[in-house]
């Protein structure tokens, strides 16, 4: 028998659909299986709730959606080292490795043991006050954290340091840190350069800033990038796309390669360079 623990999209009729197949299924086979409450709620199978932490307790977390699915899916689960399988609900993932029509037969191989796992580098993240004093436990983010400001009408003074010496302020909307998988997310969509996922490296780079200097940095894994709200003003800290903190002057940010990665359920099928093509509508010339 083995515990099952399943993410399901909300807004995805799908994927509730096949949320509630899969857990009839797997009940009448004899495991386990349980949704975080809102999870369980949207999917209509309210008698299979669990608390957040015991997700963390699963052998197998299965996410019904698309990337961001599988990204809360990882949070939940990756300090825990429980495996994450991915069903893609969304137009074209970048992490999800099986089709909706493919997800019985994917856990069915799971539980033959006929799979592999691919590790994906998170950053780890730690908060500061201005006094130095943490505030909350260490984050995990795997495709970014983002340093960014909270007035519209104005950017954000940010100073950076790289392994405890001063880099350079930059006076922009934000910053970003990014994994190598988070390099084909946000970072992105500001000119950063693309990674394959499979690397171990932070890149950081500036939101539109106000300098000449807009250049990403790509540093080793075990660099601890530091950085710093100068402004009078405070910043949010996202992590992932949700914003978690909110900075006040003098307040820092560290971020370091996490020493508990992601870890994706692949059944190798999946080539980083095709899903780029398809992504971005890449044909052979």
């Amino acid at each position: 028998m083995a515990r099952f623990a399943m993410v399901v999209h909300p807004r995805r009729p799908p994927a509730r659909l096949l949320a509630q197949e899969l857990a009839e299924w797997l009940a009448s086979a004899g495991h386990d299986v349980g949704l975080p409450g809102p999870d369980a709620q949207s999917a209509d199978l309210p008698a299979l709730a669990c608390a957040d932490a015991d997700v963390a307790e699963a052998d197998l977390v299965v996410s019904l959606g698309g990337d961001g699915s599988i990204l809360r899916a990882v949070r939940l689960a990756a300090d825990a080292g429980v495996a994450v399988l991915g069903v893609n609900f969304g137009q074209l993932a970048y992490l999800a490795e099986v089709e909706p029509g493919d997800a019985r037969s994917a856990i069915e191989r799971w539980l033959a043991g006929d799979f592999g796992i691919v590790e994906r580098m998170r950053l780890g993240v730690r908060v500061r006050t201005a006094g130095g004093e943490e505030t909350g436990a260490p984050l995990g983010a795997l495709n970014e954290a983002v340093v960014e400001k909270l007035d519209r009408g104005r950017s954000v003074r940010l100073g950076l340091s790289v392994d405890g010496r001063q880099f350079t302020a930059y006076r922009a909307d934000g910053l970003i840190v990014a994994s190598p998988t988070g390099s084909t997310a946000y970072s992105l969509s500001v000119r950063g350069p693309i990674l394959a996922p499979t690397h171990q490296a932070l890149v950081v780079t500036p939101v539109s800033p106000h300098s000449l200097f807009d250049r990403s940095l790509v540093l080793p894994p075990d660099t601890t990038v530091r950085i710093e709200v100068e402004s009078e003003h405070p910043a949010a800290l996202s992590i992932d796309g949700d914003v978690c903190r909110v900075l006040h002057p003098g307040g820092t940010v560290e971020c370091t390669a996490s020493d508990r990665p992601a870890r994706l359920v692949s059944f190798g099928r999946r080539h980083f360079d095709d899903i780029l093509k398809a992504k971005f509508g890449l044909g052979n010339r």
